[in-house]
């Protein structure tokens, strides 16, 4: 018999909230919206998301404009978030938020993706 993964309070969502800015909770999700600067940008953004969800065996459902993405996270078999989804937030965040600090990589010039409005 399987055991049913440990679903987040309301309070204990906030409280992990804290830690990650630009996402917010609403309807049993954890949400972000990432902007970037056009439709390459966002297909990159979303194949990122997608390699990091694949690779994770955990899969956000994703809402995909010409330069906006919506990710959207709860662990269904829970019915509700769990640990998952806050790893896979965290390691979202941290690969398309992601620019060079120095050294040889110079970073685009371009706006690239950033965080986007939390609703």
């Amino acid at each position: 018999m399987t055991t049913k993964e440990r679903t987040y309070t309301d309070a204990e969502i906030a409280e992990q909230l804290k830690a990650l800015p630009g996402w917010y909770y609403e309807d049993g999700w954890i949400r972000r919206q990432y902007k970037t600067d056009g439709w390459l940008t966002t297909l990159a953004l979303v194949n990122t998301i997608g390699f990091l969800a694949e690779a994770a065996y955990h899969h956000p459902d994703l809402t995909v404009t010409w330069a906006k993405v919506w990710v959207k996270l709860q662990t269904h078999s829970a019915g509700g978030i769990t640990d998952k989804d806050w790893e896979l937030a965290r390691k979202i965040e941290e690969a398309v938020l992601w620019k060079p600090q120095g050294g040889a990589l110079e970073g685009t010039p371009n706006k690239w993706v950033r965080g986007g409005d939390p609703k």
